[in-house]
């Protein structure tokens, strides 16, 4: 009888030990061997701790990541489908990448990747660092091949909250095949003769929500690239960077489409450009509908500018008399300075840019004894209310 009376005694205590760890749904990456000096390589750990994540049944499992460390990782992927239709990733400390010396020689072009993860949640105010200054040293812009910092593919209803981001070597975040994405209070910075640091590239993707986030780079705060429609972008302060962009759009004579853009209540400061449309010669496609609205510019080059002329090499296709057609742009109430004289720029191709709107634009030089200019050549529209004029529209009355 005591026998038996302890075998159900340990059965039962094996059952409810089995059920505490089916009950957790938190994965500490402490737990399976990360170190977090910031020296040793912690990827493996990560990777088996995301494996459990994946394969959890419990409702929202979380791979956490304490703060008040630093977790040097190699690239690495982080696979879906995962059994829950929603995964927390929970960062509190640093993620670090490797070095331009320390980058293994397999040809990876990305350090940090998340796919085919439905229900991805980033959270937990923690920051993923780059260490990109070794490798712009010496690279001429696009010439040198450097790693996207943080890649998204495929994960569809996708959050990213209170996240900072410093010094990718390339691109800090891309979004790729990737619907109803909200991304909020993020905080990416580079410096602003950093090549090609783009804050936020979208591609492909719908339903996109970017808000109340600080992106200074050098480049683009946020790209918005073939493929994608639905995007929204509010409440951000962009500069130093490139300004806001819509493409760039048809390289290499590729077909590209972007559609139902709405940008509002952005403050940009000390950029290269400000709002802008810019497309490949020899491209075809189209951008429309698209609104810029409740803008705010801060001695910014070249604040408003639709550039069809991206590049001078064009590329001949055998196909001719197509270009990226852009039209049903809108501009309202966007205001500020600018830092050059050409203030507002629309150069289309002969596609002819059509049914631009200016309402309520009111844009100054930085130096208050020069005067701003608008130049531009192929395109139809209305002018509500401009300053500078803009001659080349039609005015409405």
């Amino acid at each position: 009888m005591k026998l038996l009376l302890a075998a159900i005694l340990t059965y039962s205590i094996a059952i409810l030990s089995s059920r505490t760890v089916l009950s957790s749904s938190d994965f500490n990456v402490l737990d399976y061997g990360a170190i977090g000096n910031g020296k040793t390589d912690d990827s493996k750990a990560f990777l088996k701790a995301w494996n459990d994540v994946c394969g959890a049944t419990q409702d929202s499992p979380t791979l956490h990541v304490p703060d008040g460390k630093t977790y040097l990782l190699s690239p690495l992927k982080f696979q879906g489908p995962c059994k829950s239709n929603q995964v927390i990733f929970d960062l509190g400390g640093t993620l670090m990448a490797p070095t331009k010396d320390e980058w293994p020689n397999d040809g990876k072009s990305k350090w940090v990747q998340f796919v085919d993860v439905e229900g991805l949640n980033v959270q937990g105010g923690g920051r993923f660092d780059g260490q990109g200054s070794c490798w712009w040293k010496g690279c001429d812009h696009k010439q040198c091949k450097r790693p996207t910092a943080l890649f998204f593919h495929n994960c569809n209803g996708l959050q990213m909250n209170g996240m900072k981001h410093v010094n990718s070597a390339k691109n800090h975040i891309s979004i790729n095949l990737c619907n109803d994405v909200i991304f909020s209070h993020l905080h990416i910075s580079a410096p602003e003769d950093s090549p090609n640091t783009d804050g936020i590239d979208i591609s492909q993707s719908t339903n996109i929500f970017i808000q109340d986030s600080f992106i200074g780079t050098g480049d683009d705060c946020v790209a918005i690239n073939n493929g994608s429609s639905n995007i929204n972008i509010n409440t951000i302060t962009c500069g130093p960077g490139h300004g806001i962009s819509i493409g760039s759009l048809g390289k290499d004579g590729e077909y590209n489409v972007v559609e139902n853009v709405h940008v509002s209540n952005c403050l940009l400061r000390n950029t290269q450009n400000g709002i802008r449309i810019k497309t490949w010669e020899g491209g075809y496609g189209y951008a429309k509908n698209i609104t810029f609205e409740k803008i705010t510019l801060k001695n910014s080059k070249n604040p408003i500018i639709i550039d069809q002329y991206y590049t001078s090499y064009a590329y001949s296709r055998k196909i001719k008399g197509m270009d990226i057609k852009v039209s049903d742009v809108t501009y309202r109430e966007v205001n500020g300075t600018s830092a050059n004289e050409e203030a507002i720029t629309f150069n289309c191709s002969q596609a002819r840019c059509s049914n631009i709107i200016l309402d309520n634009v009111n844009i100054k030089m930085t130096n208050p004894g020069e005067e701003a200019k608008a130049v531009c050549q192929n395109v139809d529209g209305k002018v509500l209310s401009a300053v500078p004029p803009v001659s080349c529209l039609s005015k409405s009355h």
